[in-house]
């Protein structure tokens, strides 16, 4: 259970608003309740609605989502006062930020950050849910989904595989590279075959880590996006596809661990232990 008056835990949603992102967003929120009940959980998109009056808008604006938040908690608090009950001065962040990001990307974690700064609450900024073996996993499963991994149930290093290399590829720069070549190799120890990372967003880098791959022996590439969904900008693995010329899975999108991760970044920044977050 959440401890009692607990911070909210805002999702921080980047990109353009969709009904396909808040749809995804609401699956990785309805996730990390289950993981985590009595959890008051919203939803804040990067790019929403920061109208006078948003947070009762389709696409709210973290911003405005933060701001509702903050005076929720204090409307309770003077509710609790006028009906003679005695309240404690209130202790913590208003709510936790946490970034739906597979990795670390500079410019929107900025964005984020300014938009806790524009809210009037007290937020704390979680950090990105990977690199983690469970994001590994995920990659695997839309590799298998895809028909380019076997599935790996008997959890064995040594499954044979559709595809005979890897691209992990991502957006948010070298740092994000980074952190998605580190997922690669938890990938790799699961499906023994070379994986390597690469930049979706960088021209040329995908072709180039693909043209190495080919070069130490892979013949059959394939593609693992390194992405929830909504950082990507449109028509990127398309067009990564086609200079690599190879197939590519589905991202991460509402992969059920994703919201097991919210909340293991949710209960990090608040210092509560595995046990305060569990069943």
């Amino acid at each position: 259970m959440a401890p009692e008056g607990a911070p909210a835990l805002v999702l921080a949603v980047p990109g353009a608003p969709s009904a396909a992102s808040r749809g995804l967003a609401e699956e990785i929120v309805s996730i990390g309740r289950s993981e985590l009940p009595g959890l008051d959980a919203r939803i804040g998109f990067l790019e929403g609605d920061d109208a006078e009056g948003a947070e009762g808008a389709e696409f709210p604006a973290l911003s405005h989502v933060l701001t509702s938040v903050a005076a929720e908690r204090v409307a309770r608090a003077e509710f609790a006062r006028a009906a003679g009950h005695e309240v404690p001065a209130p202790t913590g962040p208003d709510a936790v930020v946490v970034p739906l990001l597979a990795g670390p990307d500079a410019d929107l974690l900025r964005r984020m950050r300014q938009a806790v700064m524009d809210s009037s609450a007290a937020a704390e900024l979680a950090e990105v849910l990977g690199p983690h073996p469970l994001l590994a996993e995920g990659l695997h499963v839309r590799l298998s989904e895809a028909g380019l991994a076997r599935a790996d149930r008997a959890r064995l290093f040594t499954v044979t595989t559709a595809a005979d290399g890897i691209i992990v590829a991502t957006t948010g720069g070298a740092e994000a590279v980074q952190a998605a070549a580190v997922t690669g190799m938890l990938l790799a120890a699961r499906l023994a075959v070379p994986v390597k990372a690469a930049a979706l967003d960088q021209e040329g880098s995908v072709a180039a880590v693909a043209e190495q791959l080919r070069s130490e022996g892979s013949t059959q590439l394939a593609l693992a996006p390194y992405l929830i969904g909504p950082e990507a900008a449109e028509g990127l693995l398309d067009t990564a596809c086609k200079e690599a010329d190879c197939a590519a899975a589905e991202v991460l999108g509402a992969y059920s661990a994703l919201g097991k991760l919210v909340v293991t970044q949710y209960s990090a920044a608040l210092g509560l232990t595995q046990g305060a977050a569990a069943h």
